[in-house]
């Protein structure tokens, strides 16, 4: 994959986030595609679509601001800095996470965050 591709596809995954569309996110995801996330293992694309829509279902006022991209062949790593705040809790998150990221045949086909 070109790296331009590979960037516009990470820069997709953001905004379906930060507008809380599951489905969006989950259609940039091969089929049988795994998220790897410090407290949660996704396998398959159904299951990455549901975890996220009733993720994103909680938080309200989501940003990502995309630190870096470097991209390698059919790989990424992506820093960003993530925050959410819950809405039935009012609480204000701030992440900084490190993501790396597998691509096949113009998807992503492995995500591995790491949180900081």
């Amino acid at each position: 994959m070109r790296p331009e591709t590979i960037r516009a596809i990470i820069q997709q995954a953001a905004h379906a986030c930060m507008t809380k569309n599951a489905q969006a996110f989950a259609a940039l995801f091969a089929v049988n595609s795994e998220i790897i996330l410090p407290d949660h293992h996704l396998i398959g694309k159904a299951a990455i679509q549901k975890i996220t829509a009733d993720y994103l279902r909680t938080l309200v006022d989501i940003k990502i601001n995309i630190n870096r991209i470097l991209v390698e062949g059919d790989q990424a790593l992506v820093e960003w800095c993530w925050e959410d705040r819950n809405q039935i809790t009012g609480e204000t998150k701030c992440r900084n996470n490190a993501i790396v990221l597998d691509f096949k045949s113009g998807l992503i086909y492995r995500w591995r965050e790491y949180r900081c």
